[in-house]
């Protein structure tokens, strides 16, 4: 005889078929993981047998069956119709006698002698598998107290196996209802109503890549993470170097957390739980410390290895005790199912006017008329094809979303349940945009991108854009190391899953300019800056101890996540080499930089460290650079001086950056410089002896070369890396290096844009040739080819 009720502490992995994913993995840790730290709030499940002996009394099951075998549920407001039927007749059943019993009986243990609070949470025995998410199907119940609400709570989550979005859910993924069973769990709650809580993934979501924990935290309780209604913060940890004892937290970004839910002491209308806004005095913080986030990803990394495979799960921190739970803990579905399949990638052919822009979802792009849907009252609007606009989708929209060619919502962050759906439909959403619904304009066209990294953005019109096939051929052996160009962090999981040697180029001024966006001197000079200008710094520094703490930390996470992503390949990392006229365009740059007649060959690279005007500032990237690889172990990062005139400013900038703590040589830190100066490849050897290598910027080098302005449409015809000038200067350094044993790679556009210059530069001797991500295959192969001629 089966039974109807199992404590968690007695269940495990292989009581799925019985008590559902998610109460059997609860099981499942109480009992492998608590030794490690985890921690898991006890409770117990109802079973399968349970509930199908619960439908089978007056034949119930019979009625369902009947009801939804002639349903279309491509027909919105049949399916709405039909679904309320079917749960108003579950929730009028009687539970059987044996079963309330058995639940009466586990209750009281779990109580103990005061009564608490509990939640009541589904688990259906097909739910969490491995190819199919039945995330959020069903209903969960909070701050449930007493055994009679217990009761009710478990009759309304059986009735929700059959909401409108369980039932097009499980037909769209082949489930059909006689398939699927419901278990209840009861499970003792956790206070983060007075703490935080979130989810949490053991891959990053967007990109698949394995190596990160990627942590979303609110305040309050986890449902409103899950549900989308809140924009939560995001970390994201590096799993190696965590393992190794460093501080990996290699990502940060502030959520606005505007409203969290809440027990509701006063019960009002029966309602155990209510939304409140969040004060502003901790809104603008972080709703973790950094010693918490490494604590879960540790907790992430432990449920990760008992199981195998990556995970999905919940987590809360209780007010009351300050301790970390685990609440759930489930298979991720998505990006472990597409791993290695190869998807053609998408891209923008050109950018447009942005008229909105949130968190991407995915990494495609779709296009449509914008459709305005108020509520889901209103779902039937929404036809094929469409970009569906609306405050905050759930679950529930899932008949239509498959409908839309993207989603966008004003609320929501990248782990509630409308992104996991929209993840697995394989269509673009874009969450957390604020104002997305009068900001777009019904019928107009859109072009919805998520192909640009994190941030996903939304352009006026249709734009047009590639999808470009991996090549799946195996990749030849060549002579060089090929390696990539990155500007951007955010793309940086996704590029190091490329076969690369690592990065040759890494622009720290793309992180000054898109993760900080302020003048170096405004933020050291914060206190004299005008009140319009120092409230702004403020807004953009909002989560850090002070403007100053901001700009070194969002240069050490930019710096630390191209770090993390290719560890241990090499990640040579430029120093910021913006022009006078590149950094008046940052916040209070207007206040700090000169107007120069021709800022290309002004004051920039290793002039503006050595200056004394600029030390200050120079200081805050050597802090960071420091940071990253003592602090943080990231010792494949390797740094670049751009732009070095002279011998004597090449010494004046090495001394300097040995006060500053990244001394050549120490830790294994080799310093590489910029060969884009005549004058850097007629005095190789005497530049040489203050750095391990050179880096040659062939637009720069072409640009002084042949004397003329590249960013000039009046010459731009005769700029052409491929001058006969240019090439005798580019083996004058080449041959240098290679006969004193120093590196050598090039950098600069010419070898992505001209495959018979990089077939040159392999001639030549030349040993990395650092390429833009799209053309590092095609340009391996032509290599490759280029070898079997010979």
């Amino acid at each position: 005889m089966h039974p109807y009720v199992i404590s968690f502490q007695s269940l495990g992995i292989s009581d799925i078929d019985q008590v559902g994913g998610k109460n059997a993995s609860l099981g499942e840790m109480i009992s492998n993981l608590s030794e490690t730290g985890v921690c898991v709030p006890g409770g117990f499940a109802t079973t399968a047998q349970a509930y199908r002996d619960f439908l089978s009394n007056d034949g119930l099951d019979r009625r369902i069956e009947q009801a939804l075998s002639t349903l279309n549920v491509e027909d919105v407001n049949a399916l709405a119709k039909t679904g309320a039927e079917i749960r108003g007749w579950i929730s009028a059943a009687p539970l059987p006698l044996k079963l309330e019993q058995a639940i009466r009986e586990h209750y009281a243990q779990l109580a103990g002698e005061g009564d608490g609070s509990f939640a009541v949470r589904s688990s259906a025995t097909a739910e969490d598998l491995p190819d199919a998410s039945f995330a959020g199907q069903q209903e969960t119940f909070l701050n449930i107290h007493g055994i009679d609400n217990v009761l009710h709570a478990i009759r309304e989550v059986f009735a929700s196996l059959y909401n409108d979005r369980a039932i097009s859910y499980r037909v769209h993924t082949g489930y059909t209802g006689s398939h699927v069973a419901l278990s209840a769990g009861v499970q003792r709650m956790v206070r983060s109503d007075l703490g935080a809580s979130g989810v949490m993934f053991t891959l990053d979501t967007e990109s698949g890549f394995p190596d990160v924990v990627f942590i979303t935290s609110a305040y309050g309780l986890g449902e409103m993470v899950v549900q989308g209604s809140v924009n939560p913060d995001e970390f994201y940890v590096h799993k190696q170097k965590l393992a190794e004892g460093f501080p990996a937290v290699v990502r940060r970004s502030l959520g606005s957390k505007l409203q969290r839910m809440v027990f509701d002491t006063e019960r009002a209308a029966g309602r155990s739980t209510r939304i409140e806004e969040v004060p502003l005095a901790i809104r603008n913080h972080f709703s973790l410390s950094d010693t918490e986030v490494l604590e879960l990803a540790r907790h992430a990394m432990a449920i990760e290895k008992h199981y195998g495979r990556p995970m999905d799960i919940e987590w809360g921190k209780d007010g009351q005790d300050g301790k970390l739970y685990i609440l759930q803990a489930r298979p991720e579905t998505v990006q472990s199912q597409v791993a290695g399949i190869g998807a053609g990638k998408y891209r923008l052919n050109r950018r447009g006017e942005v008229l909105i822009e949130g968190r991407a979802i995915g990494q495609k792009i779709g296009i449509g008329p914008v459709r305005l849907v108020a509520s889901s009252s209103e779902m039937d609007k929404v036809q094929a094809g469409d970009v569906l606009v609306t405050d905050m989708t759930d679950p529930n929209w899932e008949p239509v979303m498959k409908k839309a060619s993207a989603i966008i919502t004003n609320r929501g962050g990248r782990t509630c349940h409308a992104a996991i759906i929209a993840r697995e439909l394989g269509i673009p959403a874009i969450v957390g945009c604020t104002h997305a619904t009068s900001a777009l304009k019904e019928n107009e066209i859109v072009t919805a991108s998520c192909a640009e990294g994190d941030t996903g953005y939304v352009y006026r019109g249709s734009l047009p854009f590639d999808i470009v096939a991996p090549s799946e051929l195996a990749l030849p052996a060549i002579p060089i190391k090929l390696m990539l160009n990155v500007g951007n962090p955010m793309l940086a999981f996704e590029f190091a899953q490329m076969p690369s040697k690592g990065i040759g180029l890494a622009r720290l001024e793309f992180v000054i300019n898109n993760m900080i966006g302020i003048h170096p001197k405004a933020v050291l000079n914060f206190q004299a800056l005008p009140e319009e200008l120092r409230d702004a710094v403020l807004q953009k520094s909002q989560g850090y101890a002070d403007p100053v703490a901001f700009y070194v930390e969002k240069l050490t996470e930019g710096v630390a996540c191209l770090g993390a992503a290719f560890w241990p390949r090499p990640v040579i990392v430029r120093l910021s080499d913006f022009k006078s006229n590149e950094y008046r365009k940052l916040l209070g740059g207007e206040i700090f930089e000169p107007i120069e007649e021709n800022p290309m060959i002004g004051f920039r690279g290793a002039g503006r460290y050595v200056a004394e005007s600029f030390r200050d500032c120079f200081e805050l990237e050597c802090r960071a650079m420091k940071k990253v690889r003592e602090e943080m172990g990231y010792t494949n990062v390797e740094i670049m001086v751009p732009f070095v005139r002279t011998v004597q400013e090449a010494r004046e900038v090495v001394d300097e950056l040995a006060k500053n703590g990244l001394r050549r040589g120490e830790n294994g830190l080799r310093l590489i410089m910029m060969c884009e100066i005549p004058s850097n490849a007629l005095l190789a050897e005497e530049f040489l002896e203050y750095f391990d290598g050179f880096s040659i910027g062939s637009n720069d080098l072409t640009q002084l070369t042949l004397g003329l302005d590249r960013d000039s449409a009046l010459v731009a015809n005769r700029f052409d890396e491929r001058d006969a000038a240019v090439k005798r200067l580019l083996q004058m350094a080449i041959s240098t290096c290679n006969r004193l044993g120093k590196y050598v790679g090039i950098c600069g556009q010419g070898p992505s844009d001209h495959f018979d210059f990089a077939q040159w530069l392999m001639e030549q001797g030349i040993q990395t040739i650092s390429l833009n991500p799209d053309t590092l295959l095609e340009t391996w192969h032509k290599l490759g080819d280029v070898g079997k001629q010979e």
